[in-house]
């Protein structure tokens, strides 16, 4: 792991690469998170995470499956998908200023049902079911989460 502000060089030179997980009921709703850590912080957003260097996209998917969702066993193979977005950011982890963060993220959809008390809460204060139209039109979704629903990338 890097020391914080080697990774904040990183952030300030480079876009880091992430996978968004957009995780479907069944029910027509979709899982949202309450975000603890910037950027993006206080905004409703669907669960994610970075890629780590040398970390293979299986694992990744497994690990952050696991960090956000608490959830083991839902493997890559068993979600789609949906695209490849830029998620552009003013801020960054530490709130230095100055320093944007550029994430390229890979959006997967799968579908499952988690019950929100269960929910690991190290990213997330809160969690929340939201259809589509509800995630689109409310901004207290961030704009990176509305995009998946919105056809923007």
């Amino acid at each position: 792991m890097l020391e914080l502000d080697t990774f904040l060089r990183v952030i300030d030179a480079t876009p880091l690469v992430a996978i968004d997980l957009i995780v479907a009921n069944g029910d027509g709703a979709y899982l949202l998170g309450h975000r603890v850590n910037r950027p993006a912080q206080g905004y409703w957003f669907v669960p994610g995470g970075r890629i780590r260097k040398n970390e293979r996209l299986d694992d990744a998917f497994d690990r952050i499956v696991r960090d956000e969702l608490g959830s083991s066993g839902l493997e890559r193979s068993d979600a789609e998908l949906v695209g490849i977005y830029d998620h552009l950011y003013d801020d960054n982890f530490g709130g230095a200023p100055g320093i944007s963060t550029h994430y390229v993220v890979m959006g997967y959809k799968l579908r499952h049902k988690f019950d929100l008390v269960s929910l690991p809460n190290a990213q997330h204060t809160a969690y929340r079911w939201a259809t589509a139209d509800e995630i689109v039109s409310d901004q207290t979704v961030h704009p990176n989460t509305q995009n998946y629903f919105n056809g923007t990338r």
